[in-house]
């Protein structure tokens, strides 16, 4: 791993999700929800037909979160807990909340902003 100078690229996500599908309304749990690693996000669905998006990224660290269960997202880092609903802070070292996308469906298609 390189800590070279960046170049325009590199703190980019590794894919633009703006606009683009990313996931479909059957692939998020009602009460749960999915991350996707190319596009850095977590969507959620807090309750029936509620999409939310977050970005992946743990507000302590920087860690990647890498799963959602029993009502939050987590972090395998330092045990930080995100709230599926609002993003907030529920548990862990993260004092910050996980940066939310703005979401819209088409169809069965989920898009982020």
């Amino acid at each position: 791993a390189s800590s070279a100078p960046s170049a325009s690229t590199a703190s980019s996500p590794p894919a633009d999700a703006a606009g683009s599908p990313v996931a479909t309304t059957a692939e998020v749990p009602v009460g749960g929800g999915i991350v996707v690693p190319a596009f850095q996000l977590v969507l959620t669905q807090p309750s029936e037909g509620e999409f939310r998006a977050f970005s992946s990224i743990c507000t302590h660290e920087g860690c990647p979160v890498t799963k959602v269960e029993d009502g939050v997202i987590v972090c395998p880092c330092h045990g930080s807990q995100f709230d599926i609903d609002t993003g907030e802070r529920v548990a862990g070292p993260a004092r910050d909340p996980l940066a939310g996308r703005s979401v819209s469906v088409q169809g069965e298609d989920i898009s982020v902003g």
